[in-house]
């Protein structure tokens, strides 16, 4: 049976400035829409499920990011994610300029947890925390030499 990802989806509290940091770094929405009725009900398992939602891609048109806000019922508001919790983690991109990536999360107010890290000579990464308490991860790719 093959199979592939076709999208993360990413509860927020604002789906406007989620889609303002997401498309800034480089992501082009796709569209955006409102999904409720019996069918929503049933696939997610919960009942008056009803959200606002836009779906956004990748540059290369292979990663799909879906964001929703809740409208009903009211979102459950969480601590945010922590590095080393069980469970959904983090959205990863990989980016042409790192430096380039952390001003734009900066004007989002959105900074690394601790800093730049450097893995061997592959690799220059930082998480920062995103809109909604989203770990997002940038990594820029070095160039051998």
């Amino acid at each position: 049976m093959p199979i592939r990802l076709d999208n993360v989806a990413i509860a927020v509290r604002d789906l406007e400035a989620a889609i303002a940091f997401f498309t800034d770094l480089g992501l082009t929405e796709l569209g955006r829409g409102e999904v409720s009725g019996e069918w929503a009900d049933t696939a997610v398992g919960l009942d008056g499920n009803h959200v606002r939602l836009a779906m956004l891609q990748t540059p290369d048109g292979h990663g799909r990011l879906e964001l929703f806000e809740y409208v009903h019922p009211v979102a459950i508001e969480t601590e945010p994610t922590q590095p080393h919790e069980i469970g959904m983690h983090r959205v990863a991109f990989a980016v042409d300029d790192l430096d380039e990536a952390l001003a734009i999360a900066a004007r989002h107010g959105c900074h690394p947890l601790r800093g730049v890290a450097r893995y061997e000579d592959a690799y220059l990464l930082t998480y920062v925390r995103g809109p909604s308490g989203i770990l997002v991860m940038l990594a820029q790719e070095l160039q051998p030499g």
